[in-house]
This record gives structure tokens, C-alpha cells and sequence, in this order.
């Protein structure tokens, strides 16, 4: 199996993470500056590691509605459909950069020291939730037969 490709999106920064070979583990895979070149890059890796699907996590507000932030991400999620040869998903990802932020400090890292790599660990939590989901559904599956 090929890896799986989750972002995290963010006006500033872009966390990507990246599942292993079995689709069964997340990884935190690098911090892409929210400019010109986010989706060239994005394009670079999934071309380069053979990325079978991109999951993209989506801010919905705590109501679950769609918001601003909600809105810009749909946006770039299009923008993303266009241009990659593989296809592109969206996972609700509700807090996902507070409990990441949460996590690195639990470890015992300084918040100014993890700026850049709290979005590579949100996009991380944002795939394994995909993977773990998806694990569930399979095993679900094969208990119904």
C-alpha cells in the first residue's frame, strides 16, 4: 500500500503528516509556509512518496457549522483537487491544534520552541484519527459477515 498525506491547514503554516506503508501509523512529516509555494510543495511530496490520498482536516466550529476558517480550507481543498493526480478528503478536525499544543507541552516542550512543529503534529492527529476510523470500519466490517 502507498502512504497516506494529511494536512493541517493554517494562514501562516501548513502541517503535513504522513501515514506508514500499512495505512496503520501517523507521522509528522514537515512545516510548508502558507505561501506560492504550499501546493507545489504539497505536489512534490505526494509525487515523491507515492501518496495513494491526501486527507486534509477540516476546522468546523465546536456546532459543527462550517466557518471562516472552514471556508479558506474548503478553498485550498479545491485548489488541491485540481492539481494533484491523487484524491483529496476531508476529516473533521475539531481541535485538533489545541490538543497538539496540549500534547507537546505534557512532553515537556515550550510553546515558542514547538511553533512550527505543533502543526505537523495536528496534521499527525488528524491522520491517525482518519487511520484509526477507517481500521475501525474494516474490523466492523468483517465482524457483520
Amino acid at each position: 500500500m502507498n502512504p497516506i498525506l494529511a494536512i493541517d491547514f493554517g494562514r501562516a503554516r501548513i502541517g503535513a503528516a504522513i501515514s506508514d506503508e500499512l495505512q496503520l501509523l501517523a507521522h509528522p512529516l514537515e512545516t510548508i509556509a502558507a505561501n506560492e509555494r504550499s501546493i507545489p510543495r504539497i505536489t512534490e511530496i505526494v509525487r515523491e512518496r507515492k501518496v495513494d490520498h491526501v486527507v486534509v482536516g477540516i476546522p468546523r466550529q465546536l456546532s459543527g457549522k462550517i466557518g471562516a476558517a472552514a471556508s479558506e480550507t474548503l478553498g485550498f481543498v479545491d485548489k488541491l483537487r485540481a492539481i494533484l493526480p491523487c484524491p483529496v478528503v476531508t476529516w473533521d478536525e475539531r481541535l485538533t491544534t489545541v490538543a497538539a499544543n496540549r500534547a507537546l507541552r505534557e512532553a515537556g516542550k515550550k510553546t515558542r520552541a514547538t511553533r512550527d512543529y505543533v502543526d505537523q503534529v495536528a496534521a499527525q492527529m488528524i491522520l491517525q484519527g482518519y487511520l484509526d476510523r477507517r481500521q475501525y470500519a474494516a474490523q466492523a466490517g468483517k465482524m457483520s459477515r
